[in-house]
């Protein structure tokens, strides 16, 4: 897959302020999240980002996207009519292409040299099909992620073949339905908030759409269907996702981002003072 274009999804009127929050970037540089998250992907063969917004927010959404503000385009989601309804409104700026496919309210850490959205498109471009990427997480916060199931493939990579998707499961139903051979008990494959897709989506998006039309329309449903039509996989990525929408979201990835950069050592030390305050 030759991926040049990024859709970033941040139209949940809920958390339509979370990507315009400032953090301090590894390199000690104060950023919006969305220009955060628009760097995952700048430096891996990305031209063109397309960010769907909610009527009313270009202006602030353009102020957010720092020195990156030349190759952003804004889709507009007219109503909250779900995540897939804000993943289709790309549709007209991306075609058929594939894209990398990014959420405005996760910010993502490498745990290697590569970026976790660099690792994602390496595997598409290999195996020339869409790939999700995923983390094994503990069944206690399965209802804050869509999670699959499938099968190890053979090889040295964590790649998974994904035979079953389901949105926010219970830990019940996540037992009965996406077992995965291998994973440790009580943990199982929930997405990290990247994925590369190509056109299907959108005509599946679509045609899920004109089965409900007035009906929320969310994305894992559609990812399930794909993945009955072709082959769809999963890269347990090398890294941690960061959703700044969970309680105290902000400041675990504000942590996370200044432990894992130049700063590392002063915030430790105004931890350290924080938790001897605290403890007298």
């Amino acid at each position: 897959m030759n991926v040049r274009h990024a859709l970033i999804t941040a139209a949940n009127p809920r958390q339509r302020t979370l990507p315009l929050q400032t953090l301090i970037d590894r390199d000690g540089t104060p950023r919006a999240a969305l220009e955060i998250i628009l760097r995952e992907a700048d430096g891996t063969g990305i031209e063109e980002f397309v960010v769907v917004v909610c009527p009313g927010d270009e202006d602030a959404y353009a102020a957010a996207c720092g020195d990156l503000r030349s190759r952003v385009r804004f889709a507009v989601q007219p109503e909250p009519r779900g995540y897939g309804d804000a993943v289709l409104q790309g549709q007209a700026a991306i075609g058929d292409h594939p894209f990398l496919h990014l959420v405005g309210d996760h910010l993502h850490l490498s745990d290697s040299d590569l970026s976790c959205a660099r690792q994602l498109l390496d595997i598409a471009a290999a195996e020339k099909t869409p790939v999700s990427a995923v983390q094994p997480t503990r069944e206690n916060q399965l209802t804050s992620f869509g999670a699959v199931g499938g099968k190890l493939l053979g090889g040295d990579r964590p790649l998974y073949e994904i035979e079953a998707v389901l949105e926010k499961p219970t830990p019940t139903v996540a037992e009965q339905e996406l077992l995965v051979p291998g994973m440790r008990a009580g943990f199982y494959l929930c997405f990290f908030g990247l994925h590369v897709l190509d056109g299907e989506i959108f005509a599946i998006l679509d045609e899920q759409r004109a089965a409900a039309p007035d009906a929320a329309l969310g994305l894992s449903p559609a990812l399930a269907a794909l993945a009955t039509r072709r082959r769809y996989l999963a890269l347990n990525i090398s890294g941690r996702r960061y959703d700044i929408g969970a309680d105290y979201g902000l400041l675990n990835a504000q942590l996370a981002l200044s432990l894992g950069g130049r700063d590392r050592d002063l915030v430790l030390t105004q931890i350290i003072e924080l938790l001897a305050q605290n403890g007298r």
